[in-house]
């Protein structure tokens, strides 16, 4: 049962195959078993690569399972379709065509699995990129926040520079009255007199602009700080909010991309090794010598093109015999006199019905 099954697989006749050797049952059997599991393979291949594209397993294996039998159909029909010939270079050109699409189907079947195979080496280049992608995503989000952040800062220490250089103003004025007081410095007299108390006036008056100064100031800074953390938290929000973009960055093409990145040369032998499973029922079948199969399905077609060539014949004499018959027979009722006056009297009755529907349609048109 197995055996009829690969024949079926390899596009063979069955029936033949049956009355062949069994050298001849046996390469077939091959063929057929190569083409089966090239479409195990494709759907295999198929099904991982539709699951990292949908996510969903039942999909990814629907989906597969329709390619695997669409493999399977294109590589039974190019095997099936290739027929042996007395000239191997005709046998090839022949088949060219099938080899071309071999080697395509190779390589659609090939590359997700290749994406399986090294997906550990695949997966560490994605998380460079994503780190790249991430520390990127940042600098660009910062560019957009960072010009009004610093804007926002240098009008805060403005603020704070201003309350700073009015406390060493204060300061200033209170080591002056100080001084004044204990005699080391402007009228060098030891006590309280009245330039003490100018002085000390001076100092009350600024200590007072700057405690104002200081409340007003609080609460510029204040505001600018709400409005900077605001800023900050816009900033914070856009990176989070572009991050799950960042690690979802593992799709079909962002791993075939990863895939190139790495060492060719694995990569090739892979492509190579499903090429020429690909293409081996066609080679095989190419460069087999004719057999007790082929001789027979040769001898089929032959019988086959020989009734039809009958045929064509057959009804080519049929219409000629007939067509010159025809030509007799006429030729004979032309001669006819019966015949002769019958057709000249319905003329007659012809010609005067149409002359008297013209003058009905004349009379009608002049009113």
């Amino acid at each position: 049962m197995v055996k009829e099954f690969f024949w079926m697989c390899s596009g063979a006749d069955t029936d033949l195959l049956q009355e062949s050797p069994k050298s001849e049952q046996i390469k077939y059997a091959g063929i057929g078993g190569t083409v089966f599991f090239t479409a195990i393979m494709a759907f295999v291949s198929s099904s991982y690569a539709l699951y990292t594209v949908f996510d969903n397993v039942y999909m990814a294996i629907l989906f597969g399972l329709i390619w695997g039998m669409l493999i399977f159909n294109l590589d039974r029909f190019i095997v099936g379709t290739i027929k042996k010939r007395d000239s191997f270079w005709k046998e090839f050109l022949q088949a060219s065509p099938r080899l071309i699409l071999a080697l395509i189907i190779a390589i659609v079947i090939s590359k997700p699995l290749e994406l399986k195979i090294f997906e550990k080496e695949i997966d560490r280049v994605l998380l460079e990129e994503k780190n790249n992608m991430t520390l990127l995503n940042q600098d660009q989000i910062a560019q957009q926040f960072t010009p009004e952040i610093e804007r926002v800062e240098a009008e805060i220490k403005s603020i704070q520079g201003t309350v700073t250089a009015k406390e060493i103003e204060v300061n200033d004025l209170y080591s002056t009255y100080i001084t004044e007081a204990e005699g080391t410095q402007g009228t060098m007299k030891l006590g309280k007199g009245p330039v003490y108390e100018e002085k000390r006036e001076k100092h009350d008056a600024q200590l007072k602009e700057l405690q104002q100064l200081k409340d007003s100031s609080a609460a510029k800074i204040a505001r600018k700080e709400i409005v900077l953390a605001n800023l900050r938290d816009k900033q914070k929000l856009q990176t989070a909010n572009s991050q799950p973009i960042i690690d979802g960055f593992d799709g079909l093409m962002a791993r075939i991309n990863a895939l190139d990145k790495l060492p060719a040369m694995p990569s090739l032998f892979i492509l190579l090794l499903f090429i020429a499973i690909e293409t081996a029922p066609v080679f095989a079948k190419i460069m087999a010598p004719k057999g007790a199969y082929d001789l027979k399905f040769e001898e089929q077609e032959d019988a086959l093109k020989v009734w039809v060539t009958q045929q064509k014949n057959q009804r080519a004499a049929v219409l000629d015999t007939d067509t010159s018959l025809n030509e007799k027979v006429y030729y004979d009722v032309a001669k006819d006199e019966e015949i002769y006056e019958y057709k000249k009297q319905k003329a007659k009755d012809l010609l005067k019905l149409q002359s008297d529907r013209f003058y009905k349609k004349q009379s009608d048109v002049l009113g």
